[in-house]
């Protein structure tokens, strides 16, 4: 028996859509990053990048759980001294809503030049127009997903 091995899709990716509106971020991202990495499909393999694009909109309606919203803590270190920057989650929803959305699925991905490539495929945007309608993305499929 010879060990089945997917080929890079290319062109045939499929486009999803995917609205953050009202749902938790964590959640969401668990979603796309899935889509991201193709784990819907069945020809699924861990060492080949077969996943999908991701349209996501109302990044900016994501909800927060808990005391998230006024304790949480976004960081980044420039590698400088004095270049720690520390920016709440209220201040990163007014000023950049789709960060938080790609840094949550960043997280979820590997973290190799294949997860930076998935990456690449994730389009966020916090209001509800985006300009790839031309690729006619989708719904995911809503079978893991639970009614809320």
């Amino acid at each position: 028996m010879k060990t089945f091995l997917p080929r890079d899709p290319g062109a045939n990716r499929g486009w999803f859509l995917v609205d953050a509106a009202g749902r938790p971020i964590g959640r969401v991202a668990v979603e796309i990053a899935a889509l991201l990495r193709g784990k819907q499909k069945v020809e699924f393999a861990p060492q080949v990048d077969i996943g999908d694009f991701v349209v996501v909109i109302n990044a900016c309606r994501a909800r927060l759980t808990g005391r998230k919203e006024t304790r949480k803590i976004y960081q980044r270190y420039s590698g400088y001294r004095d270049g720690l920057r520390k920016i709440p989650a209220a201040a990163m929803r007014r000023e950049h809503p789709d960060r938080m959305i790609r840094l949550a699925v960043k997280g979820m991905l590997p973290r190799n030049n294949l997860g930076r490539r998935m990456l690449s495929r994730l389009k966020v945007y916090a209001g509800e127009q985006h300009p790839h309608a031309a690729q006619q993305p989708v719904s995911p499929p809503t079978a893991n997903r639970r009614k809320t």
